[in-house]
């Protein structure tokens, strides 16, 4: 539909050029020539030729484009800015009305010269430039990005204002382009009210990147499960409707007095009212987690610790977990050490507090605490506390893999672009969503045959890349360990830059701080 609708807008583009060049004193036949028709619009209008050629820009040339043919209209005599907003949102049928209507005339050069703007038209023309121009910035430079939980916490901190490089890895041209500016997937002031059409749908495209994706990288993406969601308050990515339509959510199923929907998609929508909403994959929440694994890396997680291809991966000295630490029986004061260990006043009473019989603290600490720790001459031993974790509630959620957890997981490979798989039984969980999600195809699977796209098959070539990421705060975060591989085609950008840090009054230590 999108495809038929953008091929229908260019057709009306031509056919109204071609009818306006003959009353403009221009061979008809002329505006059908690409480019050339708008290097005879800049020289007729006396439009200046350096526009013409900022029309090659990617993306930004496009409302050049838009902005001479607004020039072009104002020289059959229209003005006001309905008729020009026509030819924004409607040039398929206004510019063949202005080509071939008997009562629109070529006016020129003198003509447009007579015209005189009034003050409120002037306003009207730099508030138009300015939203277009911050849209440009939003969507192919930078984005500004707060942070909501704290799921990357101490590298990144609740309410911490960030700005994120879209140029770092390509600008992701617009999938769903007809949205409303500056805000993402709902409207201001609602949680229920989408801010997008979906009209027109645009295949992925990425303008070129200074660099892909690379391990240990801090990255924005659209949160892959959140292409359906609850569209309930307190729902959305916090208790994502794939964890809900397979009784994977704990809290939702005690809230529900143990209701379960056993993945039957008819009985949670009429349980919920119909209040499932289906986004575009460009407008699902944003996250932000650390990419710990690109395509073609294998990982695991043994006793709390990440493994990359075997190693012993990179920890972020800021990234937290909960710890165990036993001593010899002298005891630590961590409110005098709190500021070394990066621990509020609060923190370090609570983990003194927590001193055992055993002579045994437990606490939340930084990997860069912990180090310190590991100094103190009465510490003997330093352990990551397990995280509780209920069968079948992990990726990717198969009876092969029920005995995973948080702490002990995988091994998991990445798929990597143009590597193929043999398709299995037992390897299956790992790929559907993939295969028929991400990369657009049909599978079906009939006693052990996989059927794609129609055509019996037992291998798969992987279309896009696809990431890892995992939260810095490893113990509360919900991340790639929940809901699986993140596409390329989902990644946002790069976090950049800490701009601004407000809890109960600005934190000025964490202001313009470069995120590693």
């Amino acid at each position: 539909m999108g495809w038929f609708i953008l091929i229908i807008g260019i057709i009306g583009w031509f056919v109204g050029v071609y009818g306006m060049f003959k009353k403009m004193g221009l061979e008809s036949w002329k505006a059908l020539i690409p480019f050339y028709n708008t290097w005879l619009i800049v020289e007729k209008c006396n439009i200046k030729k350096i526009w013409f050629w900022l029309q090659f820009i990617p993306i930004a040339g496009q409302f050049i484009t838009i902005w001479i043919t607004i020039i072009l209209v104002m020289h059959f005599g229209k003005f006001n800015v309905i008729h020009h907003t026509l030819v924004v949102f409607f040039p398929f049928l206004y510019l063949p009305y202005i080509g071939f209507s008997d009562n629109i005339k070529w006016i020129g050069e003198k003509g447009f010269k007579l015209y005189k703007k009034p003050g409120s038209r002037e306003w009207i023309d730099a508030g138009v430039f300015a939203v277009v121009a911050a849209t440009i910035i939003r969507t192919f430079v930078f984005e500004a990005y707060v942070i909501p939980t704290g799921s990357m916490e101490k590298t990144l901190m609740v309410h911490d204002f960030l700005f994120v490089s879209k140029m770092t890895y390509g600008a992701r041209i617009p999938t769903t382009p007809l949205s409303f500016p500056f805000v993402h997937n709902t409207m201001p002031g609602s949680e229920t009210t989408p801010s997008y059409l979906k009209w027109i749908q645009l295949p992925y495209k990425r303008t070129i990147g200074f660099k892909e994706v690379q391990r240990n990288d801090v990255v924005v993406f659209n949160f892959p499960a959140g292409d359906t969601i609850i569209n309930l308050p307190g729902f959305g990515s916090a208790h994502p409707y794939y964890d809900v339509l397979n009784d994977r959510d704990i809290e939702i199923l005690q809230n529900n007095g143990g209701n379960r929907f056993n993945g039957n998609r008819d009985k949670l929508k009429e349980y919920y009212e119909n209040k499932i909403w289906v986004h575009p994959f460009d407008k699902t929440d944003n996250y932000i987690k650390r990419c710990v694994a690109v395509g073609g890396d294998t990982i695991q997680v043994i006793d709390g610790y990440l493994y990359v291809n075997g190693t012993k991966a990179y920890m972020a000295p800021a990234s937290q977990s909960d710890y165990t630490i036993k001593t010899n029986g002298n005891k630590i004061d961590f409110t005098t050490i709190a500021a070394e260990l990066n621990l509020t006043d609060d923190e370090a009473t609570a983990i003194n507090q927590s001193f055992s019989k055993d002579s045994t603290y437990s606490g939340t600490f930084t990997a860069a605490a912990i180090e310190q720790i590991k100094k103190l001459p009465n510490v003997l031993d330093i352990k990551v506390i397990p995280v509780p974790s209920f069968p079948g509630m992990l990726f990717p959620y198969s009876e092969n893999t029920k005995s995973w957890t948080v702490d002990n997981y995988g091994k998991l490979y990445i798929p990597q672009k143009g590597a193929t798989v043999t398709l299995t039984k037992d390897n299956i969980d790992i790929y559907r969503r993939l295969i028929s999600n991400y990369e657009g195809h049909s599978l079906q699977e009939n006693n052990n045959q996989f059927i794609i796209d129609g055509k019996p098959t037992t291998q798969y070539t992987f279309k896009y890349n696809y990431y890892w990421m995992m939260g810095d705060n490893r113990h509360n975060s919900q991340d790639s360990r929940f809901w699986g591989f993140v596409p390329e085609t989902h990644i946002v950008g790069s976090a950049s830059l800490i701009w601004f840090s407000w809890e109960g009054g600005p934190r000025w230590k964490r202001m313009f701080r470069i995120i590693k």
